[in-house]
Formats: C-alpha cells, structure tokens, sequence
C-alpha cells in the first residue's frame, strides 16, 4: 500500500485535522452531542490518515513526532471509546489540545525516511512499543483524573469526580498492566531479533534508548507488584506511574528528539 500525495495535500489535511481539534477543544460540548461527535470523527479520520501518509507513502518516514502523532491518536482512540461506555467521564475533551499539536507536529519534523525495512520483524517492534506508548499514556491522564478527583472529594466536592474514584483507580491500573504486557512484548522482540532488526549484536543494544526502556519496565513492574503486595494506591501509586511514564518518555521519543533535532543526525 502506497499512498501519494503532494506536500501541499498532505499539509492541507494534517491542518484541517488540527482545526477541528482547535474547534472541539475551545467550544466543548456547547456544538451539541450529535455535530461533535461527527466533528471528533472527521478529526481523528483525517489524523489517521496522516499517519498512514508517513508510514506507507514514498518513501516511507517515521521519527519522534510521527511517533508522538500516533500515540495521541491511540490516546484520542481509547478516550472516545471511553466516553461512549462512560458518558459521565471526559478523557476525550482533557486531550484534544494534544491531538491539535501532535498533528501538525509532523509537518515541522517529519521523521527520517526508510527506503528499505531491515527486517519484516521491525514493524512488530514498532507497533507494539507505540501502543504500549499509547495505553500508558491513557493511564497518565487517568492517573491525573484520579488525583484531581481526589483532591476534589477531599475538598466537599461530591459531585466533581464525575465517575466514582475507585472506577478512576480500577482503569488506570488496567491501562498499566495492558501497557507493561506490550511494553514486555516489544524487549523482547527487540531482544531476540537483534542482530537481525538493527544489524548488531545484543551488546551494541546497550544504548541510552535501551537503558530507559529498561528503567520504564522495571518502574511499571515495581508498581504492579507494590499494588499487589502492598497496596499502593492513589497519590503514592501515580507517583510512580509518572517515574516510569517519563523513563519511558525519555527511551524511544527522547532519544530520536536527540538525534532528529538536537544533533540533526539519523
């Protein structure tokens, strides 16, 4: 599948996707349920579609901000499914600023291009170190509802958790454990396929992206187990969730950042 358009198209669209984002954001629900989830649909199609412009056109091209792109849209994803299973729970409005910056965001760093794929094993690394991305990401936000829901009970607010605090609790560890399997998934393939994704052996892995990765993996599996064996739970627990979410930060976009931006090297 290969997908060609012109600069100015590709553009074109990744701006209309980001205005709608920018009118969502700024009018809330005042547009009435029908004309905004019709909006936050042409949206989240038009982002896809950028995405799918960067990695299947020609050539293909990926770095931090396509990556960063594509985990908002995850992000924008599991809130509008959220949403409609919870109408009382409003994800989807907390991240529709990231979805305007993480869609234009490309336009400015495109990535590096790939004429060729070193490995048909690099894809499976790829998609599955983004959704981990994507689902810890949701689990961060959430993690924030939950302690702003908190300090509102705390304060004689009632009514300002929107859904109860334990539900808050109970989705954010759900989107950590489904986080840390994919996160694991994605070492390992990384791992065993080595030599073969990256034309190296284990030993030259060693770097600062590998590093990060693995201070993220050992803080989420440091959380679960601390949750399990004692209990840890609200601002104690999303302390940690913040730890490992930044490592995880700092892994993977933090270095191409590095690289793309700061050295200007691929």
């Amino acid at each position: 599948m290969i997908l060609a358009l012109s600069p100015a198209w590709s553009s074109a669209i990744a701006v209309t996707s980001a205005l709608a984002y920018a009118l969502l954001a700024t009018t809330g629900e005042r547009l009435g349920a029908r004309l905004g989830r019709g909006l936050f649909m042409l949206a989240w199609l038009l982002h896809a579609f950028t995405l799918a412009e960067g990695l299947f056109g020609q050539p293909p091209r990926f770095g931090f901000a396509p990556a960063l792109s594509m985990t908002v849209w995850l992000v924008l994803t599991v809130a509008a499914i959220e949403n409609h299973l919870l109408p009382r729970m409003r994800t989807r409005w907390s991240v529709l600023g990231l979805g305007f910056a993480a869609v234009l965001l490309p336009l400015a760093f495109p990535g590096l291009e790939y004429h060729a794929i070193a490995s048909p094993w690099l894809p499976l690394h790829w998609t599955l170190g983004i959704a981990s991305y994507g689902l810890f990401s949701a689990a961060v936000i959430h993690g924030w509802l939950m302690t702003r829901a908190e300090k509102r009970l705390r304060s004689g607010d009632e009514h300002g958790a929107g859904v109860p605090l334990l539900t808050l609790e109970r989705l954010t560890f759900r989107f950590v454990e489904a986080g840390f399997l994919l996160l694991t998934a994605s070492l390992l393939v990384g791992w065993y396929f080595a030599e073969t994704l990256y034309g190296s052996h284990l030993r030259t892995l060693w770097n600062h992206k590998t590093v990060f990765s693995m201070l993220a993996w050992l803080t989420f599996a440091s959380l679960l187990i601390g949750r399990l064996r004692q209990g840890w739970r609200g601002r104690q627990a999303v302390r940690v969730l913040y730890l490992g979410a930044g490592f995880l930060l700092l892994s993977y976009l933090g270095t191409r950042f590095v690289l793309e931006v700061v050295l200007q090297r691929a």
